[in-house]
């Protein structure tokens, strides 16, 4: 990633012309945000324990860019076919590669560490892109 204008949303790859959501968002935002999330996912074609398992994977990505993202975010949604795809950015100080290359499950007793483990565990595929400059982390899970 390079050195970007941090009121820009940044993306991994270019998005569909189906865009379902684009916003902005920071802490007082994630609830707001998390039930147009739910509402474009299913009005997509996701349902029943699919529907929850997408919400919840897109909320903890978004309350990691809050809590460790420079406390603002950008989340875009959108449809490839019967693919639902969400994007959420950032502009904090990145994911270290140790922290991204252990799939490890966190232990039980652990307080912190569990959103992009479970991010990973409740969608079809996750891309992560990450500098010192922030994160960009992609989801998708098929209707």
């Amino acid at each position: 990633m390079t050195d970007a204008d941090p009121s820009r949303p940044r993306t991994v790859l270019p998005i569909e012309s189906s865009l379902l959501l684009s916003e902005a968002f920071g802490p007082a935002e994630v609830t707001d945000l998390r039930h147009m999330v739910t509402s474009f996912a299913g009005r997509s074609g996701l349902t029943e324990a699919r529907l929850e398992d997408f919400v919840l994977a897109v909320n903890e990505l978004i309350t990691n860019a809050v809590r460790h993202g420079g406390g603002r975010g950008w989340l875009r949604m959108w449809c490839e076919g019967p693919v639902l795809i969400c994007e959420v950015s950032d502009n904090g100080r990145g994911i270290s590669p140790e922290r991204l290359g252990d799939d490890r499950r966190p232990a039980p007793d652990t307080a912190g560490g569990w959103g992009l483990w479970l991010a990973k565990q409740l969608s079809d595929e996750m891309i992560v892109e990450t500098s010192e400059t922030g994160t960009v982390v992609r989801i998708s899970a098929s209707a």
